[in-house]
This record gives structure tokens, sequence and C-alpha cells, in this order.
């Protein structure tokens, strides 16, 4: 800034103090104005700087937000993948699970099959013996008609102990025609009517010869 001298006042001279307080006003009034333009232009300066550190906040606020959608979206697409492949493994395991217990179901599907059959054979044997020994023991006691030998002597003993062997035999001829009965079922179908037969007459030729050697032992 630049420092105005005092005017110097000559001798002899007389002094016109309305100059020197006119030129005193205008130097302050220079300073003064200098003053403001340098406060403006500090003014505009920092206003330049204010508008530069607000474009800059603006500009860093803009990045940082472009920052955090691009994490954001990122962070979606992590999400969605883990969603993806957790749904995936969950749909593999059901899958999984659900063939598992189809077989399970399925084996003892054939299994409960397999063994109702068998106990239904079971039980179809096992009644055919119940059965079987029923229609035996009626048999036999249809067959057995106690003789009244108290008043017998020799013939009446003899008599008797025919009466108990024709009883006995009454009994292997029934054991053996069942186990025949039996049998037919573990041949093959060709061979079932022959096998019919067959035991048919193994029965009748098996009673003939033992009644007859019987017979023949009692007349000697």
């Amino acid at each position: 800034m630049t420092q105005l001298a005092a005017p110097k006042i000559p001798e002899g001279e007389r002094v016109d103090f309305d100059d020197i307080h006119r030129k005193r006003m205008e130097k302050d009034l220079l300073e003064l104005q200098t003053l403001i333009d340098v406060h403006f232009e500090q003014r505009k300066k920092e206003e330049e700087e204010l508008i530069g550190l607000k474009a800059r906040i603006e500009s860093r606020r803009a990045e940082r937000a472009e920052q955090q959608r691009v994490r954001a979206e990122k962070e979606r697409d992590r999400q969605t993948r883990i969603a993806e492949e957790r749904q995936r493994k969950e749909d593999e395991e059901a899958k999984k699970r659900a063939d598992d217990e189809a077989k399970k179901k399925k084996v003892l599907s054939n299994m409960g099959a397999h063994f109702g059959g068998f106990l239904a054979k079971a039980e179809q044997r096992r009644g055919k013996r119940q059965t079987a020994r029923e229609i035996k023991k009626k048999t036999l006691a249809e067959r057995r008609k106690p003789l009244a030998i108290e008043n017998l002597r020799e013939d009446g003993l003899r008599a008797k102990e025919m009466w108990e062997w024709i009883y006995q035999l009454e009994s292997e001829k029934f054991d053996l025609t069942e186990k025949m009965r039996r049998q037919k079922y573990e041949v093959s179908p060709s061979s079932e009517e022959n096998l019919r037969k067959f035991s048919a007459k193994t029965v009748t030729f098996y009673l003939l010869f033992s009644v007859n050697r019987e017979l023949k032992r009692q007349k000697t």
C-alpha cells in the first residue's frame, strides 16, 4: 500500500486547513478503498476456495455413493449366489432323502410281500398239519371199535392183538398218505398226476401186503 506524505507548509505562507483536511480525507478514503479491494479480493478467493471445496465434497460424496452402490450390488449378488447354492444343496438333499425313502419303502414293501407270502404259506402249512392231525384223530377214533374180550381166552387175546395191529396199520396208512400228499407240492406239475396215482397204488399195495403178512403169521 502506498504511503502518502504529509504536505509541507511553506514558511511565510498562510496555512490552508481545508486543503489539509481534504487531503487527509482523500488519504483515508484511498486507504479504505484499498482495504475494501483487498477484502473483496480475499472474499472472492475464499468463495472460490469454498466453491472448490463444495465441488470436491460433492465429488467425494458421489464417489462414495457409487462405491457403496457397487459394494451393495456385489453383496446382493453374493447373497443371491449363497441363497441359490443353499437352495441347490437343499434340493439335492431333499431329492436324495426322497430317493432313499422310496428305496427303503420299496425294499420294505418287497420284504413285506415276501414275508407276508411266507407267513401265509407257513400258516397254510400249519393249518394243513393241524387239519391233518384232526382228521387223523377223528378217522382213527371212528375206526377204532373196542372189542368186548373180557370173557375170551386165547382166541380173544389174539383177536385183541389183531385189532391193535390193524389200528396201528391204519395210523401208518394215514401218515403215509399225508406224507405223499405233502410231497406232491414239491414236484413239478407234469408229474403230479402220476404221483397221485403212484401214491394211491403204493398205499393200497402196502396195506394189502401188511394185512396178508399178518394173517399168515396169525395162522401159524
